[in-house]
């Protein structure tokens, strides 16, 4: 019988390789259609003019984000020990907070313009439709690694500021009779340049908020659950042969020499169970146990 955290932690793995693997594919077949569709009568910017597009990029930065997420998944489930690094979370909330925006601009201005048939059409089906809310899914209830902190949720706004001075470059300053884009988002020529100014960074900063509070509960509701049941299984018992016995389990369902000491796993039984255990010490027994069987 596998040991119930260890159990916890895989569960997790499981949901955010699954989740995470799901955007990875849906970006990929929306931008592999994009750039396949070399001529499209309502929209002009196909082939490899498709990277102009804050939809493809946001797509793009999401699917890259999603996929560095998916390595620590899969040693997660070899080793039985799941963890992302913060940069990793800190990054995948750039990513989502960008295509969330990309979401909110294409169903509340450009498919009210355009039509809804037109914008959740093709491709876009994918990345106007699918893969955003499949991303914002995936971050808010599948990734419960890392805390994000207020002051890092204003690195969300860097992928949206550099977009928004790039277009306004491309737009505005050089303009499509010398060589820029045209104002295919009608920021520049539906309204004045000022008031999408004074409004995208705002509703961006809002955006990362409310993601930021969403994926924090979902990871405290996470850790609570798994601080009940630390108590419910580890309660009253000696931690030492807890973990001595979770390294040997380990070793045997591995069937190989590498091992990865399941640090974070560890820290949290004692937390919740008031040992006074050492970490350090719990650690060290788990590697010398693991060790010794193999």
């Amino acid at each position: 019988m596998k040991d119930p955290a260890i159990r916890s932690n895989r569960m997790q793995c499981l949901c955010a390789l699954v989740s995470a693997s799901i955007v990875v594919l849906g970006v990929c077949i929306g931008v592999t259609m994009n750039l396949t569709t070399l001529y499209d009568e309502n929209f002009d910017h196909m082939g490899l003019q498709t990277f102009c597009m804050f939809t493809v990029n946001s797509n793009i930065l999401t699917a890259l984000a999603m996929m560095l997420c998916i390595p620590y998944t899969v040693d997660g489930l070899r080793t039985g020990y799941y963890h992302l690094p913060d940069w990793v979370v800190i990054l995948m909330h750039m990513a989502v907070t960008a295509i969330s925006l990309n979401f909110l601009i294409s169903l509340c201005i450009l498919a009210p313009v355009k039509g809804f048939a037109l914008i959740y059409g093709g491709s876009r089906f994918f990345l106007h439709g699918v893969c955003p809310v499949l991303a914002i899914l995936t971050f808010c209830f599948f990734i419960c690694s890392h805390l994000i902190r207020l002051k890092e949720s204003f690195l969300a706004l860097i992928p949206v500021f550099i977009y928004a001075v790039l277009y306004f470059i491309m737009v505005v300053v050089i303009g499509e009779e010398h060589g820029g884009w045209n104002d295919f988002y009608g920021f520049a020529t539906r309204l004045p340049v000022w008031i999408p100014a004074i409004v995208i960074m705002p509703l961006t900063f809002g955006l990362a908020t409310l993601l930021r509070l969403a994926h924090n509960k979902t990871c405290l509701n996470r850790r609570a659950k798994d601080a009940e049941l630390y108590r419910e299984a580890y309660s009253g018992k000696d931690l030492r042969e807890v973990i001595a016995e979770m390294a040997r389990s380990r070793r045997t369902e591995m069937k190989t020499k590498s091992i990865v000491v399941p640090s974070q796993v560890i820290g949290y039984m004692i937390e919740n169970t008031g040992s006074d255990l050492d970490p350090q010490e719990a650690c060290r027994i788990y590697f010398e146990t693991f060790v010794k069987d193999a």
